[in-house]
């Protein structure tokens, strides 16, 4: 096994060593192979080697010195302290003309994160660094590969704790329903060893809510008045939070319900809910990509705290494009004055907006 992986990794080096003393030996990339050899030396010399496209040429190698004259290598990164045992790979793209007079691009080769599947903003997020008004600053005749990786270093680690922290809010709130679920008696033929671990299911939830007539006391939906367009109908509903284990009882008190049940997205969410000094917060799309996100936002920049936000959209078989989120978030922001979330003044109110749910 090492006799045939040990010359693979020595043409590996020995190609990329060529490519150094090659763009060395021309007077506009100079900067280009100081750069590369910089990067060696600082994320060691197996963390950079020449990309080799998914269906290389016959010859295995990369096609660098062919009509394509964009120089591309990639570079192994680590997370940042303490997840430095997880590393993801970055594709650098030079065109002919760096550092002269274009950037370069970086571009994430890996497909997961540590356990996470990479997602698309992520994605986009490496691929605009030096393009986008929040990457990394790029001013001609200046090499600036290692400012791009170390911001992709930090974006991708912030982007991993963001996921570990969701993942984590899960298990509590799946944790807390549970020990609702046991405080109104009910009974499972699960062993406690296997319950620890078993997501809670729609069809648990639905069980919690069935045993009580309405929410639990304290408890309180608004509902505004739909929004209607073009046969689609957006209702919003909004209730005060106390603690987290409170969203998957009142969502599922909305999903027992169902003409809420049957919409094409019957609870686009989001909340938050201080709880001391931390503060939970979550979203769901519900299929509606982005749509939570955005509900999300709504609730940052109202600064509303300790609420659950839900819009139920009813598709009338009619594409809206971007309005659908237009709508989603007026429905929502209707829900929290209805439900006097928002501090305005009772004579700017219309009469009649909303009710009570």
């Amino acid at each position: 096994m090492l006799s045939s992986s040990s010359p693979s990794v020595d043409v590996d080096a020995e190609e990329l060593a060529a490519l150094i003393a090659k763009l060395s030996q021309e007077p506009d990339h100079e900067a280009v192979a100081s750069e590369i050899e910089v990067l060696q030396s600082i994320y060691g010399s197996s963390a950079v080697k020449l990309w080799r496209p998914p269906r290389s040429q016959p010859n295995g190698r990369s096609n660098n010195n062919g009509k394509d004259e964009t120089i591309r290598y990639e570079v192994e990164l680590s997370l940042l302290s303490p997840h430095e045992d997880i590393s993801v790979r970055i594709l650098v793209s030079l065109p002919p003309t760096y550092p002269a007079s274009a950037p370069p691009q970086l571009q994430l080769l890996s497909r997961y994160v540590g356990a996470f599947g990479a997602d698309s903003g992520l994605f986009g997020s490496i691929l605009r660094t030096f393009i986008s008004v929040n990457g990394v600053e790029w001013t001609a005749d200046s090499v600036c590969v290692f400012d791009g990786l170390q911001s992709v270093i930090e974006r991708c680690t912030a982007w991993y704790e963001d996921r570990l922290s969701k993942e984590k809010a899960g298990e509590l709130l799946r944790e807390d329903a549970k020990e609702h679920l046991n405080g109104l008696g009910a009974t499972t033929s699960t062993p406690p060893s296997e319950a620890d671990h078993r997501p809670l299911s729609h069809e648990d939830a639905v069980s919690i809510v069935a045993s009580m007539k309405s929410l639990p006391e304290g408890l309180e939906l608004f509902a505004a008045e739909p929004i209607t367009d073009r046969k689609s109908v957006f209702v919003g509903r909004a209730c005060r939070l106390s603690h987290p284990s409170e969203v998957p009882l009142v969502l599922s008190h909305l999903m027992a319900d169902r003409r809420i049940s049957r919409a094409a997205h019957p609870i686009i969410n989001a909340w938050r809910c201080q709880v001391g000094s931390v503060l939970h917060q979550d979203n769901d799309d519900d299929g509606e990509t982005a749509a939570g996100g955005r509900l999300a936002h709504l609730l940052q920049i109202l600064e509303v705290n300790n609420v659950l936000v839900v819009v139920t959209r009813y598709f009338g078989g009619i594409h809206l494009g971007p309005d659908r989120f237009k709508h989603i978030n007026q429905a929502a922001r209707n829900a929290l004055e209805v439900g006097g979330f928002l501090e305005v003044a009772e004579t700017t109110r219309k009469p009649g907006r909303g009710k009570k749910h």
